[in-house]
């Protein structure tokens, strides 16, 4: 059956719970599929269209799933609106609680070495059932990146989560993937700082009242550049809704 979809700026989003997310992905595992998961922001939109390349990775993903309030506001806007925002911080958090029943096994690869280090512990103490199947930091070259490839490969991995940051995390897991007989591939951004304890996530509240983007703003203003791609995405959008109107 073909996955309903949204598009949002010409990405087509899958238009999914979080639940029902994280269990089709369990399911994929289960089957021993291979899949490409991509948890797109407006900022990541908005590099679609600056970046041609960059686009064709996004929509060759098996999933594109709307990481962003700002994305679902936008579809909302667009008189197509999406079920709820799917994150791919719940996603990861909810595929570590479930994978031990399964035994799947998991590969982190990401963050700097320290934060990488620390990760591995909390994982231990949080989740002591879980199968790691590996980890490795960030910081590597194409030489490690091909025996970091060969690694998860041999490890018989279920889950791999890239931690590199967008686009990096997406180009990589495009330009290993067909090489890999199996696995649900995520790439989650700075997921890993938060699951170490490097980094807070935002209260409950604010998550609650879509203000995630201010508490990251305020905790680390080195990261203000990026928060433009919000003010340019809106404009974008608000420019789709005038032609779809005009079109009526």
């Amino acid at each position: 059956m073909e996955k309903s979809t949204v598009r949002v700026l010409d990405i087509p989003f899958y238009n999914i719970s979080q639940a029902a997310f994280i269990e089709e992905l369990l399911f994929c595992a289960d089957q021993n599929q291979k899949k490409f998961v991509v948890t797109a922001n407006p900022e990541i939109v908005m590099n679609t269209k600056a970046d041609v390349h960059f686009k064709q990775i996004v929509t060759s993903a098996d999933y594109i799933v709307p990481d962003g309030v700002g994305i679902v506001m936008a579809a909302e806007r667009l008189g197509t609106p999406l079920k709820e925002r799917v994150t791919g911080f719940d996603t990861l958090v909810g595929i570590l609680n479930k994978a031990p029943e399964k035994q799947f096994r998991v590969y982190f690869l990401g963050a700097t070495p320290e934060v990488s280090s620390k990760l591995m512990e909390k994982m231990k103490i949080s989740y002591p059932n879980l199968m790691i199947a590996g980890s490795h930091h960030g910081y590597f070259d194409l030489e490690e990146s091909e025996n970091i490839t060969q690694e998860i490969i041999d490890t018989g991995a279920d889950f791999i989560f890239v931690a590199l940051g967008s686009p990096a995390q997406e180009k990589w897991i495009l330009s290993h993937f067909h090489r890999f007989p199996k696995g649900i591939f995520m790439g989650v951004g700075g997921c890993f700082d938060v699951l170490s304890g490097s980094v807070k996530r935002a209260p409950q509240w604010m998550i609650k009242w879509k203000l995630e983007w201010v508490y990251r703003f305020i905790t680390n203003p080195s990261r203000w550049r990026r928060f433009f791609a919000i003010p340019r995405f809106m404009r974008e959008v608000k420019k789709e809704v005038r032609r779809k109107e005009v079109g009526k």
